[in-house]
């Protein structure tokens, strides 16, 4: 019987499905739901030492739908990080810990480029009880002026110094979520990895303009008729999640093995989730899904997920942890091996063809008459 307990980093997790920092672990009242539900971890809503400057605005979601069924297959958000108090984050981390002691509560937090303040955040979300750490150098929208999110993400020298500043004083494991709006994800890997990460988490929104109105000639979302680029999310990214985790799969499988990789991105059902896995991922994580269908979708992901490996016989999620990151190579590759497999098929064409009355083989004589005609 296939289980979908897994250890990642030391971490104890009942499946590999982790709620993804965003709206559904924004405070410890939904945190509790996920875990209550039956969700792997849990990561909250990224958190900062001051939140005073945390402006949100209404609308902050736009949503793409298919024109036949009116599905949502994509998501575009302008929502910043928490507007909540640290002080409050601190006090709610206590509480789901002291109600959850064994479930997994990972802090995303996200700070400005300051030696100090990376240390202060690090050392009271840990002693506060939380279990992992997701550095949030990725939010492609919000708080740029500050050099957060993405705008630290996006340079590799700036990226390694600050996980420094992080793993000078983590005690517990550290993952560093990494931006898509770069043009080699490998190289702000690398520089995570290099600086002593435990984990790498990919990816976060791609940088977007959802559309504009056609009606009102203004883009979306609209607030008081004005907008600013978001983040992209759902179904419609996950052919580019997929190909960057397999990208960082790779360097990790290569370059730093041990280390764990966290898959983000359109992920919505267990055979989305066993793609992710297949191509080296240890967890995934849902957030725009948890929007769309809510916490109770962890239930029949977790059966959609046991029936592929059900099927396949696998027994552990190691079983096929990057099973399918073999079958990729290079163009020239393809080309060469094609034109092997169509020189074989040629040459097995070849021994079927009748030179003479003696070559006719009764057992064979179907596939020799085929080999006769045409069309």
């Amino acid at each position: 019987m296939p289980t979908l307990q897994t250890t990642v980093n030391g971490l104890k997790l009942p499946n590999p499905f982790v709620i993804g920092s965003g709206p559904p672990g924004t405070n410890a009242n939904v945190i509790g739901k996920a875990l209550d539900e039956g969700w792997g971890a849990v990561i909250c809503k990224t958190v900062s030492l001051d939140a005073s400057k945390v402006i949100n605005v209404q609308p902050r979601y736009a949503r793409l739908r298919s024109r036949e069924s009116g599905e949502i297959y994509g998501w575009e958000n302008i929502e910043l990080i928490s507007d909540r108090s640290f002080e409050t984050w601190i006090e709610e981390f206590k509480q789901v810990k002291d109600k959850y002691p064994e479930g997994i509560l990972i802090a995303s937090i996200m700070e400005e480029y300051n030696h100090d303040a990376w240390h202060e955040i690090v050392e009271r979300c840990q002693d506060a009880g939380c279990d992992a750490f997701e550095l949030n150098m990725s939010c492609p929208h919000g708080l740029p002026e500050r050099k957060m999110g993405a705008a630290m993400g996006e340079n590799p020298d700036i990226l390694s110094e600050v996980c420094g500043w992080v793993m000078e004083v983590a005690k517990i494991p550290v993952w560093a979520k990494m931006t898509p709006n770069v043009t080699h994800i490998e190289d702000p890997t690398r520089a995570s990895l290099k600086a002593g990460c435990d984990g790498i988490a990919a990816i976060n929104t791609i940088r977007s303009v959802l559309g504009v109105d056609l009606e009102t000639l203004r883009p979306e979302p609209s607030v008081e008729g004005y907008t600013t680029p978001g983040g992209y999310s759902c179904q419609a990214v996950m052919p580019i999640a997929l190909r960057m985790c397999m990208e960082i799969a790779k360097v990790i499988k290569t370059e730093f093995p041990g280390r764990t990789l966290s898959g983000i991105g359109g992920i919505e059902t267990g055979t989305d989730a066993a793609q992710f896995i297949l191509l080296g991922c240890d967890t995934v994580q849902v957030c725009t899904g948890v929007m769309k269908f809510g916490y109770p979708m962890i239930k029949e992901m977790n059966e959609q997920l046991l029936a592929f490996m059900e099927k396949h016989k696998f027994e552990r999620l190691e079983d096929f942890k990057g099973h399918s990151l073999q079958y990729f190579t290079t163009h020239a590759d393809l080309v060469k091996r094609q034109a092997e497999a169509r020189a074989a098929k040629k040459a097995e064409h070849a021994k079927k063809m009748i030179k003479s009355d003696e070559e006719w083989q009764g057992d064979d004589f179907v596939k020799q008459t085929d080999a006769l005609a045409r069309g």
